[in-house]
């Protein structure tokens, strides 16, 4: 009986051996008979991988350098480009040389500046002006000082308010960081003789006045303050 069990142990072992090649067999010979390509889901063929078939890779955000070279070479090949993305271009290159730069601070700024010079140079303050002014600059004030001096003449100007500041040219030169605005305010102006006779202007009469001045600042200087280094009227 005992032998029966071992006989009927080994059918049974060599049977499942036999299944388990049989399977394996099965499997090899339909890898081979495969063509290379494999059924999608819904039945579709499906090719093999290739070279064309690389996953495209998403392009990384584009660094700060990269978005002012744009917009350079977009200025150079398009001279339509809308005025406040030029400005942005010379923003970008003000920024890399000064990260403290804050363009509502400089606005702000360039108002203070402003009035101050205006009275300055009315009440012909050279010292006052020579704080604020480069060296041209204040030459050309000096000499109209002068001139109105020697006349015995005086320039009353009343600063009525400042109507806006804007942004007109930002670009740098070297280490120098340059900003031109359009300043439009309105003032009354009067120019009187020695007698106090008015030889110029309308003390009842309130002018607006444009000006273009331009302001600049060596980033590699200590000093934070900019200075008047060009004034014109409009174009």
């Amino acid at each position: 009986m005992m032998g029966e069990g071992f006989q009927f142990i080994d059918i049974v072992l060599f049977a499942m051996i036999a299944a388990f090649l049989i399977l394996r067999l099965r499997s090899v010979l339909g890898r081979h008979r495969d063509s290379g390509r494999s059924k999608g889901v819904f039945g579709a063929e499906r090719r093999p991988p290739s070279q064309e078939d690389e996953p495209t890779m998403v392009p990384e955000p584009e660094k700060p350098d990269e978005v002012e070279e744009k917009l350079k070479n977009q200025q150079q090949s398009d001279p339509n480009l809308a005025e406040e993305e030029r400005l942005d271009v010379g923003l970008a290159e003000i920024m890399k040389a000064s990260p403290d730069f804050d363009r509502a601070e400089f606005l702000a700024g360039v108002r203070t500046a402003f009035e101050i010079i205006i009275k300055a140079f009315a009440a012909g303050d050279r010292e006052q002006l020579g704080s604020l002014l480069s060296t041209e600059v204040l030459g050309n004030f000096s000499e109209a000082i002068t001139s109105r001096e020697n006349a015995k003449e005086t320039l009353e100007t009343t600063l009525v308010r400042i109507v806006d500041v804007a942004l007109l040219e930002v670009y740098m030169d070297g280490e120098v960081s340059h900003i031109s605005v359009k300043i439009i305010s309105e003032q009354v102006k009067v120019t009187q003789n020695a007698e106090g006779e008015v030889v110029d202007g309308n003390p009842e009469r309130v002018s607006e006045i444009t000006d273009i001045w331009t302001f600049a600042r060596d980033t590699k200087a200590h000093d934070p303050n900019w200075a008047l280094v060009a004034t014109r009227g409009p174009d």
